[in-house]
C-alpha cells in the first residue's frame, strides 16, 4: 500500500533522528531555567509537556517505521520509553496542593500551586489528631510527700526509679505542654499513673507527687497525623499520613509536611495533597524497559539476536 507523497514525507520526517535531536535541544532550553526559576510556571511547563508529547511521539513513529527490523529486545525498549513518555504527560494532568489545619478543625479547600489559586478538594478534610514520639528526653523529676520536698532524680523517658519500695516509669513527655506522664508500679504489679501536672489515678494512700524541675528540648523521632474523610455526616475515608508514608484515597495522596504551633501554642499541621494519574504508566514502562535491558544484555553476552 502506498501512501500519498506528502503523507510519507511527514511520516519520514516525524520518525527521524533528526526531529529527535532538534526536540531534545529544545527540551533542554526549557528545563534549564525551571531549574533555576519558579519549577510551577505554567508556561514553562506546558512548554516541555508539549516537547514530551513530541518526543513520544517521535519515538513511536521510529519503532512502527522500523518494526521489522528492530531486534525484539530494542522493540521492547522503545515500548517501555514511550510509555515513561507518555505516564510523563499524562502526570500533567495531575496537581500539587497544600493546605494548614489546625488539630480537630475541617478543612475543603486546598491551595493549588500549578495555577496559585484555592480549588474545592471535593471531601472534606479533618486532622483528628496530631502524634508525635521523640527520642527519650532527659528529665529531672521532684517528688513531694505532701507539702514536702522528698527527692529529686534525674532519668529519661522510659527509665524508672526506686520510691521506698515503689517502682516509677517515666514513660513519656508531652511538648509543648512539659507534662511527664508515669506510671507506678508496687511488687511488679501496676497500681496506677500520675503525671507532672498533677493529675492521678492512683490508690488513696499513696503518699507522693511529681513535679517536673528541668528537662532538655525533646528531638522528635516520629510524627504522624491521624486523617479522616467525610462527605456531609458520614466519613468516607480514614487512616494516618507522615512524610514518607502518604495517606491514599481517591487517586489523592496525603503527606505530612509540617507540624508547628501558633502564636498561642494551638497545634496546626501542614499537609500537601497530590494526584499523579501518570504514575502507574511510568512505572510500568520502567518496568518494560528493565525487561528489554535484561532481553538486550543476554543477547550481547550469548550471542543471540534477541
Amino acid at each position: 500500500m502506498r501512501f500519498p507523497r506528502g503523507f510519507e514525507w511527514s511520516y519520514r520526517f516525524l520518525a527521524s533522528k533528526e526531529l529527535a535531536a532538534v526536540l531534545f535541544f529544545l527540551l533542554c532550553l526549557v528545563l534549564i531555567p525551571r531549574t533555576f526559576w519558579d519549577a510551577e510556571n505554567i508556561y514553562l511547563s506546558t512548554a516541555s509537556n508539549i516537547l514530551i508529547a513530541l518526543i513520544g511521539l517521535n519515538l513511536a513513529a521510529c519503532t512502527l517505521r522500523r518494526l521489522r527490523t528492530l531486534p525484539k529486545s530494542v522493540l521492547v525498549i522503545h515500548v517501555g520509553a514511550v510509555l515513561v513518555l507518555a505516564g510523563a504527560v499524562i502526570s500533567s494532568l495531575g496537581f500539587v496542593a497544600t493546605v494548614n489545619i489546625y488539630e480537630g478543625t475541617t478543612v475543603n479547600t486546598v491551595y493549588r500551586w500549578d495555577i496559585k489559586e484555592d480549588m474545592p478538594l471535593g471531601v472534606d478534610l479533618t486532622v483528628r489528631k496530631i502524634n508525635m514520639e521523640y527520642y527519650p528526653v532527659p528529665v529531672k523529676v521532684g517528688v513531694l510527700r505532701g507539702k514536702e520536698k522528698f527527692a529529686l532524680f534525674v532519668l529519661k523517658t522510659g527509665e524508672s526509679f526506686d520510691l521506698e519500695g515503689y517502682d516509677v516509669r517515666a514513660d513519656s513527655f508531652d511538648f509543648p505542654s512539659e507534662n511527664l506522664k508515669m506510671s507506678v508500679y508496687s511488687g511488679g504489679r501496676f497500681i496506677g499513673s500520675a503525671d507532672t501536672s498533677g493529675a492521678r489515678d492512683l490508690p488513696a494512700d499513696f503518699p507522693y507527687e511529681f513535679r517536673l524541675v528541668a528537662y532538655k528540648n525533646p528531638s522528635i523521632k516520629r510524627a504522624w497525623l491521624d486523617l479522616a474523610l467525610s462527605r456531609g455526616s458520614g466519613v468516607v475515608a480514614e487512616g494516618t499520613a507522615e512524610v514518607n508514608r502518604p495517606f491514599a484515597w481517591g487517586g489523592l495522596n496525603f503527606y505530612n509536611t509540617k507540624i508547628s504551633a501558633d502564636s498561642y501554642g494551638t497545634p496546626f499541621a501542614g499537609i500537601q495533597i497530590s494526584k499523579d494519574p501518570g504514575k502507574p504508566y511510568v512505572f510500568f514502562g520502567f518496568a518494560v524497559l528493565a525487561l528489554g535491558s535484561v532481553m538486550y544484555l543476554f543477547g550481547r553476552l550469548y550471542g543471540k539476536k534477541l
